[in-house]
């Protein structure tokens, strides 16, 4: 079977770079004169079964260069977890179309199935190939330094905790924001790069990988508030405790669940409000505000990482190459190289797939509450170039007249 045939399709949340991967994809592959046709699924793998394509070959160049710098899924997504049933449902529809080459870009449940359905056509001696492609704003595929997506995301959660910190020491208060991040702080701990002086927020940063203890917690912001006057506080969504039970399900009565039967985290601002009342009971501190970030630090548009837009068109690329160039299925990985460079291996999906990765125990300061200066020097180059920053008018103190004593 000769079809020229190639389907690229898009999983998961959005990110500001997930586009750059789709069209790295399809302006690579032109390059090659066995492609015929260039297809691409709209929302993920449900459109692949429903046969919802559209055909890519018929865009123009400048077109996919305008919507590459687009955050979001151009094709749409999809938050279907398949299973094997439904993996074979899209093999079918593989087959049925003539399919030689899937990529599919998306975190781990997508690389899971791209790994079933690899596995599928293996056992049916069909000729797919099939690459998985990485993304997700949770940094945490293993066998990556880093994923397309976190640092844009990332260089949002930044520049956010900085204007806040600065609105913060406007208005001296306690202000705590909820960052994404259900198993990983990577973008979290992002919340550090914001800071310039050494007083400023966020004071405290509370990632997953740490167990969250509530009454250590409010011991902290009594901490710092008595210190500086005012507290800026960065809480991953994903906190809990001791037996591994969210913070947000125990402090909340109704907690609504996703698809897939996980305590739904994103996007309530259930956690932020019950911290908050949390210090304010118990604490007596009067100003407190609390926010969520939610979906907007997922595909902001105008914060976006210039690094994290190369190396999502790059991994789109290279997937092409592996894909026609190879002899195997596998799903494309950043390995850094240098102080800051890049490289991209072709590892095995099963290395990937359903695995999550966390932050390293030496990004995560002694007392849980603060980043290292190795995570720092890890992050920094993500962010990319023009990374905004805050200045502080010096003290000068004019003699009091009337209130010299």
């Amino acid at each position: 079977m000769k079809s020229g045939k190639i389907l690229v399709a898009q999983g998961g949340g959005p990110t500001a770079v997930i586009n750059q991967s789709l069209v790295g994809v399809a302006l690579e592959a032109r390059r090659f004169g066995e492609v015929q046709r260039i297809y691409g699924a709209r929302h993920g793998v449900r459109g692949i079964v429903n046969e919802d394509f559209v055909d890519l070959t018929q865009e123009t160049s400048h077109n996919l260069e305008l919507v590459a710098g687009t955050p979001a899924s151009a094709l749409g997504s999809t938050r279907d977890k398949p299973d094997l049933k439904y993996c074979q449902e899209i093999f079918k529809v593989l087959q049925a179309h003539e399919i030689e080459h899937f990529f599919y870009i998306g975190g781990n449940d997508s690389s899971d199935t791209v790994r079933i359905v690899s596995e599928e056509a293996h056992k049916a001696n069909y000729p797919l190939r099939s690459i998985h492609i990485p993304k997700t704003i949770d940094n945490d595929l293993v066998g990556n330094d880093h994923t397309p997506g976190f640092p844009s995301a990332a260089r949002f959660v930044a520049q956010a905790f900085a204007g806040a910190n600065l609105d913060n020491a406007a208005l001296p208060g306690v202000y705590l924001a909820v960052v994404m991040g259900r198993h990983a702080g990577f973008l979290t701990a992002a919340s550090a790069l914001g800071k310039k002086f050494p007083d400023d927020g966020p004071h405290l940063i509370y990632v997953p990988e740490r167990t969250f203890m509530l009454d250590k917690f409010l011991a902290d912001v009594k901490a710092v508030y008595e210190r500086y006057g005012r507290c800026v506080i960065a809480v991953s969504e994903g906190i809990h405790d001791e037996s591994g039970a969210p913070i947000a399900a125990q402090l909340a009565r109704d907690l609504e669940h996703d698809d897939h039967g996980n305590v739904q985290l994103s996007g309530s601002g259930a956690l932020a409000d019950l911290l908050c009342e949390e210090i304010k009971t118990k604490l007596k501190i009067k100003r407190v505000r609390g926010d969520t970030f939610g979906y907007v630090q997922r595909s902001f548009i105008g914060c976006v990482s210039d690094v994290d837009q190369r190396e999502a068109r790059e991994v789109g690329e290279k997937a092409v190459q592996y894909a026609m160039w190879g002899a195997r299925d596998g799903s494309v990985a950043i390995k850094r190289t240098g102080f800051y460079s890049v490289d991209y291996e072709l590892v095995p999906l099963e290395s990937v797939a359903g695995k999550t990765r966390t932050m390293d125990d030496a990004f995560i300061s002694a007392s849980g509450t603060d980043v290292t200066d190795a995570f720092r020097l890890y992050l920094r180059p993500l962010l990319g170039s023009g990374m905004p920053d805050a200045y502080r008018l010096r003290t000068n103190p004019v003699e009091k007249v009337l209130n010299r004593g």
